[in-house]
């Protein structure tokens, strides 16, 4: 078999498509299985497949964190008397590790004169590919097994691996590289005993050259080496066609779980590129997407940020997405890594925080969940644990998972809880206060970024975990548990707001420059506790958000965007939350789709990270479905220049699918169906206008109100004259028709 079958017609939003030569890496095509990831790129006759392993790090601690005397206590005493910038000089190291580890470079040099014309994705079902003229070479890394495979028309004149140069600078020997026949590999020795074997093997098949290749490490009674000898064996031994039908079923299932059609095409190939992404990057079982997931970057160095897991921004920001668009396990992986690590963080609590119950966890971590990075207070700030919860809150109200929710939800962030509350003290008037408090990332790592207790952003934070673990308490029968959560909750003070209405930065102070961190703005999204159906909400948001626009977007990275997006359309602000869309696409992403920090006039370099896609992902969500406070909102935030918008499947808080038309300017139809015995209430998809349904609802305050049972559909259906079709009324037990919650965890706004 020399070629794979050609591709299905599928949308154009589902393709992309780059004209050679990719002389970048951050410009290739990502390819990935959640446990390898591969960068495919090159020019003439040179073919490139930067090949990654999620688990590849150098764990060695951090030098600040192993120093005796540097403990929290130390960091308050030294800021309270006014030795900040001492704190930074005597315990602030510059350290190369941890460090997540680049793998290594694939090179083919095709024969016979071939030349590469275009780089090629097929999203649906996830095949790369590379144009030669009249042939193609085709590679995918399979949903089932621990390779990439290479197909390569003819005999390549050579294939060779060449390491990554970026290890040098861990003080590693130089790697082992050696040929035997069809077979090439890489060895290198890291640090704590790890040792990992780049592999390749080709196989003659006819009229072409197939290539395995792996990444394996040392560990469970075998060599890395022996280890991916045996994943390339059995690759091979498999063969290309069934490994390829086991992987395009897969890849069906997967984009099985929802649609969307937008008239905006780049906007869509861009939402499905982030979907791919979840599929590429994220498995169960597999270590989640960190700052560059499975695509970290081959230039010779070491990835930017080291390629850490950042808590106070980046998981949370990558994670967002998925639930809407019922890729649960992709999930999956992230909140089985902080419940795994959850030890750690206990410990950190313990021997750092000097709190002996609960989570504290670091705000930067390697993979071990060990804590990294000395840029302070962000690396130190105990309330990013807070975010983190939410992510399992929102797994559970998304599903409906009443196990998740009793072994996962409520334990974690109930220990979130449990050691945030050890730090808190209360004030001459009782109230609760942190003894240090900041704002990421504001005034960088300078003096003036230890705030007046509490910062906006630690205290949305801290009210709305504390309200949540009221939320699941309760519902977990557990009322002498919530009413403490109550209780402390009530204890801190009210968001800081100016005469306008404006949220601050901190007591006594707003934010009077440009800022990349919208961290001061968290209560509006993603927490919600300020939002657009209480009495003084649409005042504070729009004060805030007005200050915010005044100031400008100078110093604001490409996530910025992209998350200033999903605000303004969680505030329904369709028409804004467009243009920031656009400015981030047009201003902020490769022409493969990667998210860079910094645009080129700003001359700070290109990092790339993955959260500013995942973010644009959640604004396009954020635009067709809400279900924040105890109803749904469809198509709650389109812009005016999209007539015609469609989705299918996306799900919603309370375990809805949830799927609709809109044409025209107006919503036609809408179905929902319930996974769980639930009460639904919609907000009025047509605005009093006439529909027919299947099911008896009843109206209330302008929502459509139902009970449905576990698999039952409602169905809607715009008329044109006014009429509301019913059919015969059915009698709703309350056994099989529970409540979404009222929003009672979230405050009045100020």
């Amino acid at each position: 078999m020399l070629l794979l079958p050609p591709a299905r017609a599928e949308s154009p939003a589902l393709h992309l498509s780059l004209t050679a030569p990719i002389v970048r890496w951050d410009e290739a095509i990502p390819l990935g299985n959640g446990v390898l990831g591969g960068l495919l790129w090159g020019s003439g006759d040179e073919i490139r497949l930067s090949i990654d392993r999620g688990d590849l790090w150098d764990l060695r601690r951090h030098p600040s964190y192993v120093k005796p005397a540097f403990k929290y206590s130390t960091v308050v005493d030294m800021v309270r008397s006014g030795n900040a910038a001492k704190l930074n000089q005597e315990h602030a190291v510059i350290s190369d590790f941890p460090t997540r580890l680049p793998g290594a470079r694939l090179v083919i040099r095709l024969g016979a004169g071939a030349q590469a014309h275009s780089f090629d994705l097929d999203m649906a079902r996830a095949l790369g590919g590379v144009t030669l003229g009249p042939k193609k070479l085709k590679v995918f890394f399979p949903a089932t097994e621990p390779v990439a495979l290479l197909l390569v028309p003819g005999a390549p004149a050579s294939v060779d691996l060449v390491p990554n140069q970026a290890v040098r600078k861990l003080g590693y020997d130089p790697p082992v590289l050696r040929r035997e026949n069809a077979r090439v590999w890489l060895l290198q020795k890291a640090a704590l005993g790890l040792e990992y074997a780049v592999y390749a093997v080709k196989k003659p098949v006819s009229g072409g050259t197939l290539i395995a290749v792996t990444i394996a490490t040392n560990g469970e009674g075998r060599s890395a080496e022996d280890a991916a000898r045996q994943m390339t064996a059995r690759a091979l031994e498999r063969g290309i066609a069934a490994i390829q039908a086991e992987h395009e079923r897969w890849w069906r299932g997967f984009w099985s779980q929802s649609s969307i059609t937008l008239p905006d095409e780049a906007i869509a190939r861009h939402y499905h590129l982030v979907r791919y992404l979840y599929g590429a990057g994220s498995r169960p079982g597999s270590p989640p997407m960190a700052l560059q997931g499975l695509w970290t970057s081959d230039d010779g160095e070491l990835p930017p940020w080291r390629g850490d897991y950042h808590h106070n921004l980046n998981t949370q920001l990558t994670y967002w997405a998925y639930l809407h668009a019922g890729h649960f396990d992709q999930g999956l992986a992230f909140l089985d890594y902080l419940w795994k690590v959850k030890p750690v963080h206990e410990r950190f609590a313990r021997e750092f925080f000097g709190v002996n119950n609960g989570i504290i966890m670091p705000a930067v971590t390697a993979l071990d969940g060990q804590p990294m990075g000395s840029w302070f207070p962000v690396t130190l700030e105990p309330t990013m644990g807070a975010w983190n919860a939410q992510a399992f809150y929102l797994h559970w109200r998304y599903t409906m998972d009443r196990a998740f929710l009793a072994s996962r939800a409520y334990p974690y962030a109930k220990a979130i809880g449990e050691g945030l509350a050890a730090l808190l003290q209360p004030d001459p008037n009782g109230r609760l206060k942190l003894p240090l408090s900041s704002s990421p990332e504001i005034h960088g790592n300078s003096p003036r970024a230890w705030l007046t207790p509490n910062s906006n952003c630690d205290l949305a934070l801290l009210s709305w975990l504390f309200g949540a673990n009221e939320e699941m308490a309760s519902e977990l029968g557990e009322p002498r548990e919530a009413e403490r959560w109550k209780l402390l909750r009530a204890l801190l003070d009210p968001l800081s707001l100016n005469e306008a209405g404006e949220l601050l930065v901190a007591p006594g102070e707003p934010l009077t420059e440009s800022h990349r961190h919208h961290s001061h703005l968290m209560a509006i999204h993603p927490l919600g506790l300020v939002h657009v159906d209480s009495d003084q909400g649409p005042r504070t948001i729009a004060a805030s958000l007005a200050a915010n626009e005044k100031l400008g977007t100078e110093e604001w990275c490409g996530y910025s965007f992209s998350w200033m997006a999903a605000m303004r359309a969680r505030v329904g602000q369709g028409d804004e939350a467009l243009r920031y869309l656009s400015d981030y696409l047009g201003r902020f992403t490769r022409r493969n789709g990667f998210h860079v920090n910094y645009e080129a006039s700003q001359k700070r370099g290109r990092p790339f990270t993955l959260e500013g896609n995942f973010a644009a992902a959640q604004a396009v969500h954020e635009m067709l479905l809400q279900s924040w406070g105890g109803r749904l909102r469809v198509f709650p935030a389109i812009p005016a220049a999209w007539s015609g918008v469609s989705f299918d499947g996306l799900r919603s808080e309370g375990g809805f699918r949830v799927s609709a038309r809109r044409t025209g300017g107006r919503t036609r139809e809408v179905t929902v169906q319930a996974t769980v015995d639930q009460l639904l209430r919609l907000r009025d998809p047509f605005r009093g206008g006439g529909f027919e349904t299947n099911l008896a609802v009843q109206q209330i305050e302008g929502d459509l109100v139902v009970g449905l049972r576990a698999g039952e559909t409602l169905r809607l259906r715009e008329v044109r004259e006014w009429a509301i079709r019913l059919p015969r009324a059915r009698r709703t037990s309350p056994a099989t028709a529970r409540s979404l919650p009222s929003g009672s965890r979230s405050p009045a706004a100020p």
